[in-house]
This record gives C-alpha cells, structure tokens and sequence, in this order.
C-alpha cells in the first residue's frame, strides 16, 4: 500500500486510489453508451456516434396509426419490447440519480442522459391514452425469421398494446418507474420535460394498479421470448419510484398493501424488481426490515452461491454476467446505506473485473485485448451498406464487420465454459438490459474512486 498522509480531507481518495484496479472503469462506461446508440430504432439524430447504424422501422404505427416510431432493439434483432425497454431505462435512470458524481466523472453523463431519453421520447409516444399503452412492435416469430441490417426490414411489424380488457400491471408499472426515475434524472435540467414524465407516470401507475394482469396474458406474441412470472413486483417496484420522485405517501401505502405477497422474493433482474425495491425502499423509508433482508441476501450469495473456477458468481446460465451484475448492483446500494461496505464494494470490484478481462478475456466487445468478435448481433454482422445481408452472414465464421463496442455478451457457463461464435446467442447475444445494471456499477466504482485512469 502507498503511504498516505492522514488527514481527514484526503484519507477516502487515499484509500481508494491505493484500492484502484487495473481496468479504466471511465473508459468501459463511456463505451457502454456507445451501445445504446448502436440498439436505436427510428430516425437518427445529428449527433449519432455509431455511423453505421442508420435511420430504421420509420413506419411503426400503432393499430390506429399512431407514431411509434423509435425506441430501442432490446438485442440482436429488430423487435421493440416494452417490458425490456422500461426496466432497461429504470436502471440507467436509477444509476445517474445514485451516482451522478461517477458518471461526471467519466464524462459519461451527458450520453446517458440522451439513452435515457431516447427511451421516455418513446414511451410518451407508446402511452396514447390513460388505460392504453403500446407494448411492443414487431413480432418476435417473424423477426427471428430473417437475418440482416434493420435499415433494410421489409417484414410486417404489427403493434401490440396493453388496455383494460387485456391489462398489463407489470409492464405498466415498470413504465411508470421508469418515467419517475427519469423525472428525478431531468428535473433540474429540463422541468417542463420532467413534469410531462412524471405526468404519465402516474397515470400509467394507476393503470397498473386498478386492471390488475400480466402483460404476457394480454397477447400472445411476447411468449416467444420475454415471459412475465407476476405483476406484484413491479406495482411495489413502480409505487416506491412514484413515492421517491413526488414525496405523496400514498405511493408508499400502495408499496406496503401490495408487499406481504411477496415479501419472501428475492433477486433482480427484467423479471425481478423486489431486490431493487428493497433497497430503494430501505433508503426512502429507513425500515430496518428492508435493508436486513438485502443484506441477509447478499451475505448468503457471496458466501454460499456457485462460483466458476475463476471466480465469476454464476446465478444463471442465461444472460450469466447480467445476472452477477444485477446482483452487485443491489448490494453496492445497500453498502451505501451502511450493510457490509467494504466487503460488498470488494466482491462488486472482483465481480466487475471477471467481465473485464481477469480471466484473460474480456467480455466487452471493444475493451481490451481480446473480447468478443462474432456478439449475436444481425446489424453488428452485416458489412457496410449497399452490400448484401443475410443467413449468409449468420453462418460465417468471420468477425463481425461492425464492432458493437461497450456490448456486454450473455457470458460463460458455469466452468468458465465460452466460445465466441455468432449462432450461440445465449452465451454471445447482446442486450440493452445486460448493460444497463452493469453500467450502473461501474459509475459506482468509479465514484467510490476504483478506476485506474
């Protein structure tokens, strides 16, 4: 350890500086920004970085015409699911309002705030009345069909929507937080803006709330690849957001109605929301119960969950680096409101470092030495533009033609078991929602001051 002069201004940099990785955490945030502009669907603004992607789906209409045109890919295809989007900008939100200082830091602020805008434009578009909100365009069926950029769809892309006769708690709710969040995100930077957020917030809350459903009961076409365990979550998930960003209890009396449900759940992820909700609950609220039940989880994981033989926890064999990073994500929150701050901010590091490159790989396309080449991604593959695109391109064993830089891959098995080939997409796809918790760690660690650059 260097030796530090002990005083008190500079003893927390002291420490953390000598605590400092071998990976430059700012360079990887900034670089995940990158990827949402890569996964933007609709017209591309002027100050697009990612120019080989282009302006796509210009024709998304709902069933009565209505523009929904935008959004974003959640993966390597060219479907806009609601669900994936909403949780997806929940967690970029939630990570800028936590740890705005990192993302400053990183000079990374500023693009995360436009992916998170990128996604509430479209979701003010989606939500076209009270009770009506557009959950999804595109089929997922027809689009795993065709292979090739997005620029050049010509398949039917038909509209799916959520209403009272076929409610959707969960996703409406998780829209709702995702809109709250964002109110919190631009209140002080754009107040006209934020206010509509919080607006629609409310309104798609009381949506959720009142016509109580799944969204997967409501069509059919999402059971193809996104399915929704329950709703209960999301209303407690949503409720405490609402209750964060406007201060009105009732939110969280609708929070504690809904709680004893599932007061024994644990975990988050897209289809997990009470492990963030216990943490954003013990911080609004200061009940001990909250906070206790993270850390008890927390403690278990670390201590008893299944490692891979270098050291990655692995929850699950789908989308397995997500999964660790959500799970670091939580416990870092709660190592802010006081459980076990040095030992949860020392595995999240280790955590963040498996994905990086410990191992010898970096799982990052565009970090690093060596990273994915061949990510799960139809644009990604494609050369440039005017030249053909299709199965043929699926099936090669070449790179990728288009680096999809700051992409987080699903990741390995449980024996460290991966390799880089396009076709196995649950090892080597790419989505918005792998990046969103995982970046969210990063502006953590780096505010905390463990980057090494």
């Amino acid at each position: 350890m260097k030796s530090c002069p002990v005083l008190a201004a500079a003893l927390l940099a002291c420490v953390a500086s000598s605590a400092a990785g071998s990976y430059d955490y700012k360079d990887v945030l900034r670089k995940s920004t990158l990827f949402y502009e890569a996964q933007r669907s609709g017209k591309l603004p002027a100050d697009q970085r990612v120019k080989w992607r282009g302006d796509s789906a210009l024709n998304d209409k709902g069933v009565n015409g209505e523009d929904l045109t935008g959004g974003y890919y959640d993966a390597g295809d060219w479907v806009k699911f609601g669900f994936q989007m909403s949780f997806t900008i929940t967690v970029l939100a939630w990570g800028v309002i936590n740890h705005e200082a990192g993302y400053r830091t990183a000079g990374a602020l500023e693009d995360t705030r436009k992916a998170i805008k990128w996604g509430t434009d479209y979701f003010l578009k989606a939500h076209v009345s009270e009770e009506v909100f557009y959950a999804q365009v595109g089929s997922g069926w027809i689009d795993h069909q065709t292979w090739g950029r997005p620029e050049d769809m010509t398949e039917v892309r038909p509209s799916y929507m959520i209403n009272a006769t076929h409610p959707g708690s969960d996703l409406a709710a998780e829209t709702a937080a995702a809109l709250a969040a964002s109110y919190l995100v631009f209140k002080d930077v754009n107040s006209t803006y934020a206010n509509i957020l919080l607006s629609h917030a409310k309104q798609l809350y009381s949506f959720a709330y009142k016509y109580r459903g799944k969204y997967t009961d409501a069509f059919d076409d999402v059971r193809c690849c996104y399915n929704s365990s329950g709703y209960e979550d999301e209303l407690i998930w949503g409720a405490a957001w609402l209750y964060r960003a406007t201060k009105d209890k009732t939110y969280l009396t609708y929070a504690e109605e809904v709680y004893p449900s599932i007061q024994y759940y644990i975990g988050f992820n897209w289809d997990q929301k009470i492990g963030g909700a216990d943490v954003l609950l013990a911080n609004l609220t200061g009940d001990t119960k909250y906070l206790t039940k993270t850390k008890n989880y927390c403690d278990n994981i670390i201590a008893n969950q299944q490692r891979t033989p270098k050291g990655l926890i692995f929850i699950a064999e789908w989308g397995s680096l997500m999964t660790t990073a959500y799970f670091v994500e939580i416990c870092l929150e709660a190592a802010a409101l006081g459980a076990n701050p040095d030992k949860y901010r020392a595995e999240a590091k280790k955590q963040i470092d498996y994905m990086l490159g410990d191992t010898g790989f970096s799982y990052v396309v565009g970090f690093g030495s060596k990273y994915p080449l061949r990510a799960h991604h139809k644009a990604a593959s494609c050369p440039d533009r005017p030249a053909k695109c299709d199965w043929t391109q699926f099936s090669s064993p070449e790179p990728n033609p288009q680096v999809i830089t700051g992409a987080l891959v699903g990741g390995p098995g449980a024996n460290d078991d991966y390799e880089d080939v396009r076709s196995d997409y649950k090892v080597n796809e790419v989505d918005t929602v792998y990046n969103a918790g995982f970046q969210g760690v990063l502006a953590t660690l780096i505010e905390l001051g463990y980057s090494s650059e």
